[in-house]
């Protein structure tokens, strides 16, 4: 259907505004004054910094129609930024069905490199069916950004890199370069890109990656450049990941996130990150080379002194990994009968699906190489 001619100087919507990309997102968006609406679950240190930098900060709850028309009202360009939740399908139905009736001229969705209809993650499936919903009012224009592994991803684990030398993840083998991954601020510079220039990159479908593919030693001897010690790769079970998770949570843990954690571990190891990887995306779209792991290590260690090394730290840590061993492991079927998640009798991994392979870009030999 024919589209109305976008706004000069657009209203933004950007959902889940504290995440790790709708805050950087939010704020780049002001950098360069544009009106931004920023929909948060609760005020906080994030909100505050948006509130500082000229957002117009609204508390919400993101899976109820009424709020999500009210944070529609007069804005004309939205980031449909579903929370790493088990019911991400709902929120976006509630998006998309806003989106609607508040007749929006542009979306930029986050969607995901895994994205199939039969694959075994029920979140990655759910994203899917998310993003057709998305596309399917025709006056309204969509870029969707689909992301694989995110370098935040590596930094659960960096204050047992700091202060006991490790970096421990189901990775596979140490040597095999599976991953180019991508900071939260570069994928924020493509949506930043997309939202103020919807005539550009209505209908594109981008893929931020970072510079080079990394093997987990690489990733390991970054960290360690970055925290001034010695760090190894230890590959370790999924099951001790879910005792590790389970001992210490991350902020945003739950039992749900960590079952499908386990599945893209197991999409990890079988190179599905690589596929492709790195792109030119951040630099053609984004306006900038991407950035290396080191520097985004160096980054997050200079905005957290507690991750410099001390006899207490050390100490602290040791506590945690013994805790980690005590601590009872799940099974993660189990999990998911138990929440009541839908199953389907046969699911297929990314690469072992043809409807997947048949739109991504094929795998080249070369990056199969041991380093």
């Amino acid at each position: 259907m024919e589209r109305l001619p976008m706004s000069r100087k657009p209203k933004i919507l950007v959902t889940s505004a504290s995440g790790k990309t709708g805050l950087q997102t939010a704020l780049m968006l002001r950098h360069r004054d544009f009106p931004v609406r920023a929909l948060v679950r609760r005020r906080d240190h994030r909100s505050e910094q948006l509130e500082r930098a000229g957002a117009e900060v609204m508390v919400a709850n993101q899976y109820a129609l009424p709020d999500m028309r009210a944070a529609m009202r007069g804005v004309q360009r939205a980031y449909q930024c579903a929370p790493t939740a088990p019911n991400g399908l709902h929120f976006n139905a509630v998006f998309t069905a806003a989106a609607f009736e508040a007749k929006l001229e542009h979306v930029v969705t986050l969607s995901q490199w895994l994205s199939s209809a039969n694959h075994p993650s029920l979140f990655t499936r759910e994203v899917y069916i998310s993003d057709i919903l998305i596309g399917m009012r025709g006056e309204m224009s969509v870029t969707t950004v689909n992301p694989g592994w995110f370098a935040d991803n590596y930094l659960m684990v960096l204050d047992m890199a700091a202060h006991l030398g490790v970096f421990s993840m189901p990775l596979g083998d140490g040597q095999v370069k599976k991953n180019a991954a991508p900071s939260n601020e570069d994928i924020a510079r493509v949506v930043v890109a997309a939202l103020t220039d919807a005539d550009a990159h209505a209908g594109q479908t981008y893929r931020p990656t970072g510079p080079e593919l990394l093997s987990p030693n690489d990733i390991a001897a970054a960290m360690g450049r970055a925290l001034g010690r010695k760090v190894r790769y230890m590959n370790i079970s999924e099951r001790m990941m879910v005792k590790a998770l389970k001992a210490n949570p991350p902020s945003n843990y739950s039992i749900a996130a960590v079952t499908q954690l386990a599945l893209y571990a197991e999409e990890y190891r079988r190179g599905t990150f690589a596929v492709g990887a790195p792109t030119d995306h951040v630099a053609r779209v984004g306006g900038r080379e991407p950035e290396p792991f080191e520097t985004i290590v160096r980054r997050h260690v200079q905005e957290r002194p507690d991750l410099s090394r001390s006899f207490t730290r050390t100490l602290g840590a040791m506590g945690g990994f013994a805790k980690m061993l005590l601590t009872r492991p799940f099974d993660l079927n189990a999990a998911e009968e138990a929440r009541d998640f839908v199953r389907i009798a046969e699911p297929t991994y990314a690469q072992d699906d043809a409807d997947w392979r048949g739109g991504h870009t094929p795998l080249e030999a070369a990056r199969l190489r041991v380093a």
